[in-house]
């Protein structure tokens, strides 16, 4: 691994808060193993492993009942150790995948047979070579009839080059980590407003309230810098927003969070009991498991 890379941490205390049942951990990654399934020669980082057994253990360990696996970018669009572990999850994992404009119709019904539901867009530049935004919109029209969403990882500066890209696909749009804001600027200020109006004015776009630990000034483990702003988002749309821890966290540099300590933040972001379920489980659900109704 990169000789800067900080591995997850090895022992997360056991969590105050008691997640309802069938909370749903809708943001976190496998890494490899490396010696199985190589990560990609253009990738701009190179991680420690992160295992599926890994990632079943800490989901027990903080009382949580599924998962949805996003597709790390080390691993570029070769999707094996995504679905090698959706294939290991006896249906308690979903996926985001993420695929070139080439990908044929049998590798797109493939994913979906193992539990993909989306297809990742990132603009990350220190992560990524971004693609043409007709690239992106071809591989959007490509998944919709599959009832994929797209996930969509920028950060806030990057929001006005993108609006029109977003606002035109024809799926679901989930926005990671809350398009990333300043959170030294104040919640109501026009950086922020603009990604609020982005959600108010299209009924299609979801918001992840995770990884304040990304976005924090103040750091572990309260970043209260950062729960301003999450809790607009879960106050205003509480039917589009999702939770999920991001382990194994990576490319952090000042510190790995304690994930016991992220769960125990919901009830400062979703202070009800019916808020709490709908992050946790209803919105989850109705995106990623909608064939059952019991939710």
């Amino acid at each position: 691994m990169d000789a800067d890379w900080l591995p997850f941490h090895p022992a997360p205390s056991v969590p105050v808060f008691k997640a309802p049942a069938g909370a749903v951990d809708a943001h976190c990654h496998v890494f490899g193993p490396a010696d199985q399934f190589p990560f990609a020669p253009q990738r701009k980082y190179t991680p420690c492993d992160a295992s599926k057994d890994q990632l079943w253990h800490l989901r027990d360990h903080l009382g949580l009942s599924r998962n949805v696996i996003v597709q790390a970018t080390c691993h570029g669009n070769d999707n094996r150790a995504l679905v090698d572990a959706l294939d290991a999850a006896n249906g308690r994992a979903r996926g985001v995948a993420s695929v070139a404009e080439d990908v044929t119709d049998d590798e797109l019904n493939e994913l979906n047979r193992a539990g993909v539901r989306g297809v990742r867009f990132n603009f990350v530049r220190r992560l990524v070579d971004t693609q043409p935004h007709d690239v992106l919109r071809r591989i959007a029209e490509r998944v919709a009839p599959l009832a994929w969403h797209i996930v969509i990882y920028f950060e806030a500066a990057d929001l006005p080059d993108i609006h029109d890209l977003i606002t035109s696909l024809p799926t679901r749009v989930v926005i990671d980590h809350m398009g990333r804001p300043d959170v030294s600027r104040p919640v109501e200020g026009p950086e922020f407003s603009a990604f609020v109006r982005l959600m108010r004015d299209n009924a299609n776009i979801w918001s992840k309230v995770s990884c304040p630990e990304r976005l924090s000034n103040v750091g572990p483990h309260g970043y209260e810098d950062v729960l301003p702003f999450s809790s607009l988002l879960v106050r205003e749309f509480s039917d589009r927003v999702l939770w999920g821890t991001d382990w194994p966290h990576p490319n952090m540099k000042t510190h790995m969070p304690d994930d016991g300590k992220l769960l125990d933040l919901i009830p400062q972001i979703a202070p009800t009991q019916s808020l709490q379920r709908a992050l946790l489980i209803d919105n989850p659900m109705r995106l990623y498991w909608p064939e059952e109704k019991s939710f």
